[in-house]
């Protein structure tokens, strides 16, 4: 025991012959040896600081070692000049970390919301049978579209819209589906797609399809069922007693088809009439029915699993009719109801925009809102309302606390059939002063239905045309072909059943001058290429420095790199002569775009009169005629040939959007300012 408590008194705190230092022992083993004081004295000694009495120990002369045991430590630790740099460095650490959490909750509260995928850059429509056929069989695929991706990309699309390709008889409307989960096989399989949607955002880009839910064909198992009167689907379709005598129908009203005569035929089978708004192969489907809505929203659900990142709803108007079947009023009167077979002729009061064919639309968003909760899978909800009034456009737009559409296509620059600075003028400022405040504006030039732009404008105004959706706020949308020229091809000789009119602005794209354009290896295609493409296509395009395609690309570049384009003000400042003039401007950045179009004759415009603190000299950032790019012009006298358009530059703290003058004219969707020193936007301007 002795022995004992002579090892512990050796290394333990003793008042009268100190503490022994243990951090200097050379080897622990000696901490076993016998340390009695009548022992010699074999090997290293350890080295002691004598603490002095009983009390407190005396740490006035000692100077910090390694190893000093904690006793020690905390004698000096509370020193002043150990103590006070310790706290000034804690609480600086706490004041940093609160200063950092402040300013990162300050950033975030201030920040604008971020531009969503379908803002953020320009969409590609494609038209499937005729963009690229891969196994030679005349029609365009969806593997011939995957094999075009990389062309697709060096346009900087953000966003690929695909018209319709699901099972149908009715190749060319699109509309007559027979199954709205098969692909036609003239497109592919299954497969097909999934593999198309993976490449798709393999790429980085999104995928819009078609959805067109206010009718079938006449051949879907739903309507054969129907007017068999099997089950739940015996009211899928709408249905109503008709006298049908000796080959002739006596309809229950008057209303029309869009491609006009009655909208109501006899089905021998049930012996009665269905409804149809447009062909009677395409009867409208039941949408009071809740077994109708239902299927529709499990059909959008099947593609949004599939990885569809949104649709474009066509035909909504149709999709409810008036319970009461009256008819509907002439247009003239006087006319003799027999012969009013146009549906032009009736003012269309009980088949389109009924009460309720709204909440049907929002329906709709709330399905795709459950698919857009995963963080970057925004499902993107677009609606096509053809001939709709731009007050009734603005609807679809939903109300400030009940989502609806995205945006409704804008398709009017689509239906301008000649060139002139008023008409896009009033198309322009017509959307943008309609539009509720905070939405988000896009901008057609073209479309499956429309005459493509060089058949209706003219081929010098293909470049102003891509040059104005580019620098106008909001999405820009592309026609497939369009940004090289296409034009429509001038006849169609096929043996199938189609309108012909909606077919010549459907041709195979035109991709070089081998044959068949590069659209397809095989001995024909499905519609004939256009006479032009052995100069007008992409391969002699993309080694052009002034053709269509590459300023399609500088335009599309510099909406993708720059925030006055992509957040900007714009400020609409008139047409002059047939030249609109607008700018795009962003609080913080001391620079403006000034945009002049002239889609009138060559002529010389003074834009000091019009902008009076412009300087006497700008920069061209971009010309249609490529030859101009980064010269001055004086704003004295700016010449314009016919079809050539000029985005300008200069430098001002003087913004229009401030000034009073100008003030009425400017319009912005997500307010935003940039902060040159952070370079961060924020929304408390």
């Amino acid at each position: 025991m002795a022995e004992d408590k002579s090892k512990r008194d050796s290394i333990g705190l003793n008042a009268k012959e100190g503490q022994t230092n243990n951090g200097f022992v050379q080897n622990e083993d000696i901490l076993e040896t016998d340390l009695d004081p009548s022992s010699p004295v074999v090997g290293p000694q350890h080295n002691t600081v004598d603490i002095l009495g009983p009390g407190e120990p005396d740490v006035k002369d000692v100077r910090p070692y390694a190893g000093m045991p904690k006793e020690v430590l905390f004698q000096f630790s509370g020193q002043a000049c150990y103590r006070i740099p310790r706290e000034v460095f804690f609480w600086l650490t706490v004041a940093s970390v609160l200063v950092l959490i402040a300013a990162t909750i300050a950033i975030i509260a201030i920040s604008p919301k971020c531009l969503d995928w379908w803002q953020a850059g320009p969409m590609y429509q494609i038209y499937p049978r005729s963009f690229r056929d891969s196994n030679k069989d005349g029609d365009g695929d969806l593997k011939g579209i995957q094999d075009k991706l990389d062309y697709i990309t060096t346009l900087n699309i953000k966003t690929v819209w695909i018209t319709s390709f699901y099972k149908s008889s009715l190749k060319d409307f699109r509309h007559g589906v027979e199954d709205f989960r098969e692909i036609d096989p003239i497109f592919g399989t299954m497969k097909d797609f999934e593999n198309l949607v993976a490449a798709i955002h393999d790429k980085g880009l999104k995928l819009i399809i078609d959805f067109i839910p206010n009718h079938t064909s006449d051949k879907h198992a739903w309507f054969q069922w129907s007017r068999n009167r099997t089950g739940k689907y015996t009211d899928y379709y709408i249905w109503h007693d008709c006298n049908h005598e000796n080959g002739t129908t006596i309809p229950p009203n008057n209303w029309l088809s869009v491609y006009g005569n009655s909208s109501w035929h006899f089905d021998e089978v049930r012996k009665q009439c269905y409804f149809h708004q447009f062909m009677k192969e395409q009867p409208d489907l039941n949408f009071r029915n809740p077994d109708v809505q239902e299927e529709i929203k499990e059909i959008i659900q099947f593609w949004l699993s599939k990885g569809v990142d949104g649709f474009s709803f066509d035909a909504l108007p149709f999709l409810l009719e008036a319970k009461h079947l009256r008819d509907e009023a002439q247009v003239n009167k006087t006319q003799i109801p027999d012969m009013v077979t146009h549906y032009s002729q009736l003012h269309h009061d009980f088949t389109t925009t009924q009460v309720g064919m709204h909440d049907i639309v929002r329906s709709f968003r709330q399905t795709m809102n459950q698919y857009s909760r995963e963080p970057g899978r925004y499902r993107f909800m677009g609606t096509e309302a053809h001939g709709e009034s731009i007050t009734k456009t603005m609807v679809y737009y939903g109300l400030p606390f009940i989502q609806e559409a995205d945006f409704p296509f804008n398709s009017y620059l689509s239906k301008l059939d000649k060139p002139s600075g008023n008409s896009v003028s009033e198309v322009i400022t017509s959307w943008m002063e309609n539009m509720p405040e905070g939405k988000w504006p896009n901008w057609m030039t073209g479309g499956p239905d429309s005459v493509r732009l060089t058949s209706r404008l003219g081929e010098k105004y293909v470049n102003i045309m891509n040059m104005l959706v580019f620098t106008l706020p909001g999405t820009p949308i592309t026609y497939y072909g369009e940004e090289i020229g296409m034009r429509n091809i001038l006849a169609a000789n096929l043996n199938e059943t189609y309108d012909a009119g909606t077919l010549f602005s459907k041709s195979p794209m035109q991709w070089d001058n081998s044959s068949n354009a590069g659209f397809s290896e095989g001995n024909h295609t499905w519609l004939p290429t256009s006479s032009d493409y052995h100069t007008v296509n992409v391969d002699v395009q993309k080694t052009q420095p002034r053709s269509a395609l590459k300023l399609y690309q500088e335009l599309s570049l510099l909406h993708a790199n720059e925030l006055l384009l992509g957040r900007g003000w714009f400020c609409y400042l008139g047409n002059y002569n047939h030249s609109i003039m607008y700018t795009r401007e962003l609080d913080g950045i001391n620079r403006i775009f000034l945009m002049v179009l002239n889609f009138g004759e060559s002529s010389v415009l003074n834009l000091k009169e019009m902008i009076s603190n412009i300087p006497t000299r700008v920069r061209i950032r971009l010309s249609t005629n490529s030859a101009y790019g980064g010269r001055e012009v004086d704003t004295h006298a700016v010449t314009l040939a016919s079809g050539e358009g000029l985005i300008l530059e200069y430098n001002t703290r003087n913004l229009l959007h401030r000034q009073t003058a100008f003030k009425e004219r400017c319009f912005v969707s997500n307010q935003a300012c940039y902060s040159s020193v952070l370079n961060i936007l924020y929304s408390l301007c």
